[in-house]
């Protein structure tokens, strides 16, 4: 994900502390007009989120994007499935991988690249407890390095 004219909007945090991040990949997604005001206003969040793929095509659960608030009728349902946008080369990949035991599509984050609403996706699979401490613990380990290095010099 490029730096330039991009503004993201909603982060998962916990993905990776949660998950093993395989790989990622970023899809458009089919939206309606309100939707897009409210992820312009920040008003977004993927934690419970999920991807499957259906009849050949891609649809992220549990993204919750707020009601715009002068949306009035025009608001649709803030947990509705939305369908994202890949190459039927991309999808047939995702389902071959996804099909295997343990591993989960979620999203990262969602951002605004060029004017366009964007999320980024990722093939994980799920950390175990001990995987989580092991995890913690090269990162302490590696920060203790840092300052011993940083005293040092």
């Amino acid at each position: 994900m490029e730096k330039k004219n991009v503004k993201v909007v909603a982060r998962n945090r916990k993905a990776r502390h949660e998950y093993f991040v395989e790989e990622t990949i970023e899809a458009g997604m089919v939206l309606k007009g309100t939707e897009v005001k409210s992820i312009r206003n920040g008003r977004c969040n993927i934690k419970d989120g999920y991807g499957i793929v259906e009849n050949g095509e891609v649809y992220v659960y549990n993204m919750h994007i707020s009601p715009y608030k002068q949306g009035n009728i025009q608001n649709v349902d803030p947990l509705r499935k939305r369908k994202l946008l890949l190459n039927r080369r991309e999808i047939n990949r995702l389902t071959g991988l996804i099909t295997q035991k343990g591993y989960t599509f979620i999203p990262i984050s969602v951002y605004i690249k060029n004017g366009l609403v964007k999320v980024e996706m990722a093939i994980a699979k799920g950390k175990k407890l001990y995987d989580k401490r092991e995890t913690m613990a090269k990162k302490d380990a590696e920060r203790r390095m840092e300052r011993q290095l940083k005293e040092r010099y």
